[in-house]
């Protein structure tokens, strides 16, 4: 890269900035951001190899559009690391992903260029679709709308059911179809095979997609989104279409570093394929849940397993090669995925459907609906409970407690360690009286080393960690570690604290809790979901009840959206770190003393 090259990404700050170049320096424009996205550390272990494969097109779009005015949505949102750096934010990207940085996603309150927030796939043409019909609404026909959709977010249902309104009304928008094979992991399914023969079989001179044009939407492409020559021209035709419209692009995701594009999956966050995990001291709940699955298996022929589009992220890549027809990545579609164990789990199989948490909102009705009412047998293993860190908002799993609770036939369990997550997966297959809920957070595991042997755990039985007087602790899956240290430390000073891990939120256990609310006058409640709603409320509930008149002191998830931060910045944030737990148990000891 030349001296020159370097020079031209510092010259923008804005898309108009950009606007002002020539045509002939954009190819080393894009050199020189690829090669920013390569050198920072920021984005790792974030979704670089996304960001890299849009680069020329993140470029090509701002060039040729009048952002911020034409909408731009990017679906998923985690393509969008080179449209952050060309907004405004190329000072501020050494923050991306951090505790008051900016986010991984595009965020509307960050920037007015994000035009919607897209932390969650196949949303970006519903979204697009009401901004253009509101343009046409109040005068603004010539408004473009543009939905940059890649990752294999077409997979998901609501993009056809956006799609099938959109051909109808013909607004003024543009699909531009980023294909480049990937999710986080390769797209699966038959739309995914028909996109492939479509790009084979076509000139790019022949622009045609069946399949599109059923829906009136105008198809053209495919074009090499990677080469500017060749993308540039192709995206001032269709932009100078008016009406409903498709670019097929064909892109490589991880573009630029040979590495990234070999290890796509890796660089996602996912772990590889054949890490043996059960004798390491580093051991992730993932891979400890991956392995266990395999073991059910092998011994169980009824135990098949379900993701959406999340079999390296889930740690079910070994459950595929040993069993490929007992192990079924649906691609990015949640509400399929629950409805699918549903049908399962109707005919005898024992489903085990493996989402991540914040994922699983979208399944909601069909867990009550097809699932619950129907009281079917579905083991729910819900990845990535509590707080995952960086992702933000749109990926903490706080809310599946709550929401869980609320929905009759459920059982919902949380283990303290990588031991109670296998337990619990081992019996949740003895359980037929409905569905299976077992949350688990993301991350490192507390031993590394789980026992090899399995013991069936009780549906609702919780149990006592420690004895004390005065004050009762009672914790719900991981946070328990965190209670456990703090007591540790707090007994070195002389204070005996009872410490209580409920394990399942419903069932409750009575009988364990009969003998907390009879024996202490003050509880705290340690939780990492949702308060509101959650088990500190479900405990306040048992003890109205049962007409129990005790303090309850709730700590977990206040009721607000937590930012992107690490793990522990952010239980710090919220309350429930060792630190604060131990202040808040001597603030409330103190009041005995008083």
């Amino acid at each position: 890269m030349t001296q020159l090259s370097r020079t031209y990404l510092n010259r923008i700050d804005s898309p108009a900035d950009l606007r002002k170049l020539g045509r002939e320096v954009l190819f080393l424009l894009a050199a020189e951001l690829r090669n920013m996205l390569l050198k920072s550390k920021v984005v790792n272990p974030g979704h670089l190899s996304a960001s890299l494969g849009v680069v020329e097109l993140t470029i090509a779009i701002h060039y040729l559009f009048n952002t911020p005015d034409d909408k731009l949505i990017w679906d998923v949102g985690h393509q969008s690391y080179s449209h952050k750096i060309l907004t405004g934010r190329r000072l501020q990207f050494e923050s991306l992903r951090k505790l008051r940085g900016i986010s991984g996603f595009p965020l509307r309150a960050e920037s007015k260029y994000d035009a919607f927030g897209t932390g969650h796939s196949s949303t970006a043409l519903s979204a697009a679709l009401g901004m253009a019909i509101a343009a046409k609404l109040q005068g603004f026909e010539n408004r473009q709308h543009i939905a940059v959709i890649g990752d294999g977010a077409i997979n998901g249902g609501m993009f056809f059911e956006a799609l099938n309104q959109a051909g109808e009304l013909n607004p003024n928008l543009l699909i531009i179809l980023n294909d480049n094979g990937i999710s986080i992991d390769k797209s699966v399914g038959a739309l995914r095979n028909y996109l492939i023969n479509q790009a084979d079989k076509q000139s790019l001179n022949d622009f045609s997609n069946p399949l599109f044009e059923s829906f009136d939407v105008q198809c053209f492409g495919p074009v090499d989104g990677n080469n500017l020559d060749e993308l540039l021209p192709a995206l001032e035709a269709v932009k100078n279409i008016h009406g409903f419209r498709l670019l097929h692009v064909l892109t490589t995701k991880g573009k630029g570093n040979e590495c990234v594009v070999k290890q796509t999956v890796a660089i996602e966050g996912s772990q590889p394929a054949n890490s043996m995990v059960l004798n390491s001291d580093h051991a992730l709940y993932q891979d400890v849940f991956g392995d266990t699955m395999v073991e059910l298996a092998e011994k169980n022929r009824k135990i098949v397993a379900i993701t959406p589009a999340m079999l390296s992220g889930s740690s079910l890549m070994k459950m595929k090669e040993r069993f490929p027809d007992r192990t079924f990545d649906v691609g990015i579609a949640e509400q399929h995925a629950v409805t699918f164990a549903a049908g399962l789990a109707a005919e005898g199989l024992k489903p085990y459907c493996t989402i991540y948490s914040s994922f699983l909102q979208r399944g909601f009705d069909q867990l009550i609906h097809d699932v619950a009412i129907q009281n079917l047998p579905v083991v729910f293993c819900i990845d990535r409970a509590g707080l995952v860190g960086e992702d933000g908002a749109t990926q903490h799993g706080v809310f599946d407690m709550s929401y869980l609770r609320c929905i009759p036939n459920v059982t919902i369990a949380a283990p303290m360690n990588e031991t109670e997550l296998r337990n619990m997966l081992y019996s949740a297959q003895f359980h037929d009286a409905g569905p299976y809920a077992i949350r688990y957070p993301r991350g490192k595991t507390e031993h590394g080393n789980p026992l090899a042997m399995f013991e069936k755990i009780e549906t609702g039985k919780g149990r006592k960690l420690r004895d004390g007087n005065k004050l009762a602790v009672v914790s719900i899956g991981q946070p328990g570690n965190a209670v456990s240290e703090a007591l540790d430390q707090l007994a070195k000073e002389g204070v005996s604290v009872a410490h209580f891990d409920l394990r399942f939120l419903k069932p409750l256990d009575n009988e364990m809790l009969h003998e907390v609310f009879s024996q202490f006058k003050l509880v705290v409640t340690v939780e990492d979901g949702s308060i509101t709603g959650g088990m500190g409320t479900s405990l306040m509930e048992f003890a109205n009840d049962n007409h129990y008149l005790v303090l309850i002191k709730c700590l977990g998830i206040p009721d607000r959206f937590i930012p992107q931060g690490s793990p522990d910045e952010l239980k710090e944030m919220c309350g429930f770190d060792v630190d604060s737990i131990i202040l808040e148990i001597q603030k409330w000891m103190s009041t005995i003393s008083n």
